[in-house]
Parts: C-alpha cells; structure tokens; sequence
C-alpha cells in the first residue's frame, strides 16, 4: 500500500507532520480525522505533492456563518462554552476557521474572555459581532447574542451577493465598450493621423481624435503596463481597512448611492439594538455597543449624540428626532416601543422597513447603470467617428 505524508492541524491547533500507509487519499484523509486531525496537505511519499482544495480555498462568509451558526446552537442546547469551542476546533470546517477555534479554546482554558479569544482570533468578523460577543458574555446569552450577529451576516452577504450578480452584465458591458474604444484609438484612428499635417484647418474636435490616437498607438507598449500596474494599486489600496473606511464616508456623501448606505447603517443599527435588547442589555449600553458597530463616521457621531441625549435623561425617540436619525414612521416605532415596553420588537421592525426600503433604493439605482453605462459608451464611440469624419471631410473641402 502506498504511504503517504501530511501536514494537519490538532485539536490545540498546532500543526503536525507525519506519515501513514492507506489505500488511497480518501482512506488516509478518513484516517487523520479518525484521530482528530484536520489534513493540512497530503502527499504521497515520492510524488508531487496533493495539496488539499480546503488548504487553497479562499476563507469565505459562508464558511464563518456556518462555523457560527453552529456554535449557537450548541450554546442555545446548553453546552458549556468552553466544550461548544472546542468541538468546533476539531471540526471539518475551513482551516482558518478551525485553527481559529482551536486558539479560543486554548485561550479560554487559560481564563481567558471569549470576546478577547475572538478578538485575537485573526478571523475577518465584522465589528458588531464582537460587539455582541461582549454582550452576550454580560448577560449570559452569548448564543442569543452570537446568533442575531449571524443573522446579519447572512443578509449583509445576501446583499453584496445581489449587488455583484446585477453589476455582472453592466461590468461586461462598460469593459466591452473600453476595449471598443481603445481598438479604435489603436488601429482604426492612426490610419487617419495623416490628416494631421493639416491641422491648422481641422476642426478641433477632428484634431483632438486624431492625435489622441496618434498618441496612443505610438505609446502602446508601456501604456498597458501602467494600466494594469495602476489597477493593481487601486486593488492593493482598497485591502486596506483605513482606505476602505474613507471611501465607504465619501460614498455616503454622494447623490445617489448616499442615501441608500445610511438607509443599510440605521437598518443595522437597529437590528443591532433589537439584539442587544432582547439580550437584557441595559440600554445605554446597548446604545454604546450599537454606535461602535456602525460604519459610516457621520452616523456614528450621530447616534452618538443621541447616546448622550438619552444618558441626560431624554427619551430615545426624542432624542432621535432630535438628531434626524430616522423618518417619521420609525420615531412612532420607538415610541410605541418605549411606551409599550416592546422597544427590541418595534425596532426589529424598525430594521425590516429600512431593510426593505434599501434594497428597493438598490435596484433602482442598479437599473440606472446600464442606460448610463450605453449613454456613455455611445457618446465616446460617437466623439471618436464623428472627429473622423469631420477630419475627412474637412480634408476633402480644402483639396476641392
């Protein structure tokens, strides 16, 4: 039988080499988790090596809302958390995630807080789920907590998944029509560069296309290079959280998509709030947590004010009228909440018509890309014929 050597990860997380005689891949994998381990890579001895497709996939939002969705149960059926971690430390998860775990549960054998194990996880979780961490830990609901974090999770994916899958087409569409006009800058437009001898008597917009096209033809060899050079920086910048953090501020400051992202932030604010309060969270503290789990800065300092407000003894629906945090409907919901002593409901209520209304204010704003995106193709594929006509015939008037 063949024999086969790995690397795979144990239960404390630490990665372990070895070897093991099998019937096959299969049989040896079945063999590493039969002891607890996750195969990192497996190789047989003298070949090339087999690296594992888990240990090349990329970590996903799936892959931590599965993990997480787990855990919550386990913690909601009343398994200690400690072992509920644990388990999920010696799953078949993702690698990451798995090692992840493993370190929480090494972290809260040594006394550690959850919320400081996930903290120190490296895991790529968004900022409101250590938020409900802490929480959950304050008011021994962690699994309540945890899952409403999960939930959110789901449905921000769901949304970037929509978001990318209407953008497709568009995308296509505006790189089809870049590539149709840098054909005709390249080879159509240079056949005409003759004409630019005469370029006392071309019209202006004739000698502009005819020598941007000139000039891109005769610069083609290192132009594509700093195009693609200048992509990859743009690529690069966006990976960093502090780029990313001014560029979500300035989006929401724009016409058109601006509205629609704080319509997204007070939706999670107040599914956030619903959580925490569901989770017996006092409220100033569930005002704190919520505030520090938004993304944009002018909400934050928004609702942070209305955090203040409301420590000084103002009601939470003045405070947000106060504040113009929300429209009409949602300071009667907080009203009847507060008065009714069902704020958590009314403001997962709250949540659900801001949700809505921004998926509606989304595909509005997605249906206008691609008549956009044909207007203006059309109109750079015009300027560009049109110039060249006007170079010919003002060419062919001044030989008549």
């Amino acid at each position: 039988m063949p024999r086969y050597k790995y690397e795979a990860l144990n239960g404390d997380g630490v990665i372990l080499n070895g070897a093991l005689v099998a019937d096959g891949e299969r049989e040896a994998l079945r063999m590493l988790e039969r002891r607890g381990l996750t195969a990192l890579r497996l190789q047989m001895d003298g070949s090339a090596a087999s690296v594992s497709p888990l240990r090349r996939r990329r970590l996903t939002t799936p892959d931590l809302t599965v993990a997480f969705y787990e855990l919550c149960i386990m913690l909601n059926a009343d398994v200690a958390l400690a072992e509920a971690v644990a388990a999920q430390g010696r799953s078949a998860h993702h690698p990451q995630v798995v090692a992840a775990f493993a370190g929480m549960a090494t972290a809260l054998q040594r006394g550690q807080s959850f919320s400081d194990a996930l903290a120190a996880s490296g895991l790529p979780l968004p900022d409101y789920m250590l938020q409900l961490a802490r929480a959950g830990e304050m008011t021994g609901r962690l699994g309540e907590s945890l899952g409403g974090g999960v939930t959110q999770m789901e449905y921000e994916y769901q949304v970037r998944s929509d978001l990318r899958n209407a953008l497709i087409y568009p995308t296509i569409l505006v790189l089809a029509g870049i590539a149709a006009v840098l054909v005709m800058f390249t080879y159509v437009v240079p056949k005409f560069s003759s004409l630019l001898q005469k370029s006392e008597q071309l019209p202006w917009l004739g000698w502009v296309v005819l020598a941007g096209g000139t000039w891109v033809n005769a610069n083609r060899l290192w132009l594509g290079p700093v195009l693609l050079l200048s992509g990859a920086a743009i690529v690069m910048a966006l990976r960093q959280r502090e780029v990313r953090r001014r560029l979500f501020d300035r989006l929401g400051r724009a016409p058109l998509i601006g509205p629609w992202l704080v319509e997204s932030e007070t939706a999670r604010w107040a599914k956030m709030m619903g959580t925490l309060l569901l989770a017996r969270v006092p409220l100033m503290r569930a005002l704190e947590l919520a505030r520090d789990g938004m993304q944009l800065s002018a909400q934050r300092a928004r609702m942070g004010e209305v955090t203040r407000a409301v420590r000084g003894g103002t009601p939470l629906s003045q405070a947000l009228e106060d504040q113009d945090a929300l429209t009409g409907t949602g300071y009667n919901l907080v009203r009847v909440g507060e008065k009714s002593g069902q704020l958590a409901a009314m403001l997962h209520s709250l949540a659900k018509l801001y949700d809505d209304a921004g998926r509606t204010r989304m595909k509005r704003l997605l249906a206008l890309i691609e008549p956009v995106a044909i207007l203006v193709i059309g109109l750079m594929v015009g300027l560009i014929i049109m110039g060249v006509m006007l170079a010919i015939t003002s060419s062919y008037n001044l030989a008549v």
